[in-house]
């Protein structure tokens, strides 16, 4: 197996593990993992709405000259291209709807539903954030980005009280963002080595 496709399935192995933690982290809370989320057609039009500034903010980050956003753009070119650069279209689907499924469940569903039946709505968004951050801290300026990001996604939650709306809203970005950086951005320089996969 080739290394590219080994990451594929190391990713997709990693994001199901995180729904297998929600699953028993919520029966240990008492919260069903799956429990605040249901199909609602105006919170799926929300949450398409709602990832557009993120796909905004990330545009700005690829052409920022800011020193430690550079720093991320680095990252992403020296880490992020080589193995997500040979994936098809339907691996960066994949992996974005697994991310925005399991991580949502995680950090939106389980932990910040938990934390918002004890101690409160605003502490609950900022700590869950926060530990999404942590958990996308590959430099310093992404997990703060990321943890951002959080508070949005938390914020998302409150209002739709569904967890549908963070999960469109997430995989929608990873997968934009992936594809826009993979095949357009970059078209000019490495990736127009790396053959371009349907």
């Amino acid at each position: 197996m080739e290394n590219h496709q080994r990451w594929f399935f190391v990713g997709c192995l990693v994001e199901l593990a995180l729904l297998a933690i929600a699953a028993v982290l919520g029966w240990m809370v008492g919260r069903p993992f799956l429990s605040e989320l249901h199909w609602d057609m105006t919170d799926a039009l929300i949450a398409l709405l709602a990832s557009i500034p993120l796909f905004g903010l990330f545009v700005w980050l690829l052409g920022s000259t800011i020193s430690w956003l550079v720093e991320i753009r680095e990252f992403l070119d020296d880490y992020l291209l080589p193995i997500f650069g040979r994936w098809s279209l339907t691996q960066i689907a994949l992996i974005s709807l697994f991310a925005g499924v399991s991580e949502e469940i995680l950090f939106r569903g389980v932990i910040q539903g938990a934390l918002a039946t004890s101690g409160g709505a605003v502490p609950a968004v900022l700590i869950a954030s926060l530990l999404f951050g942590l958990f996308h801290t590959i430099t310093p300026a992404y997990g703060l980005i990321a943890t951002l990001i959080g508070i949005y996604l938390g914020t998302l939650t409150l209002m739709t009280h569904n967890l549908l709306t963070p999960i469109i809203v997430h995989a929608l970005y990873d997968f934009v963002a992936l594809v826009y950086f993979l095949r357009f951005y970059r078209r000019d320089s490495s990736t127009s080595e790396l053959p371009n996969r349907s």
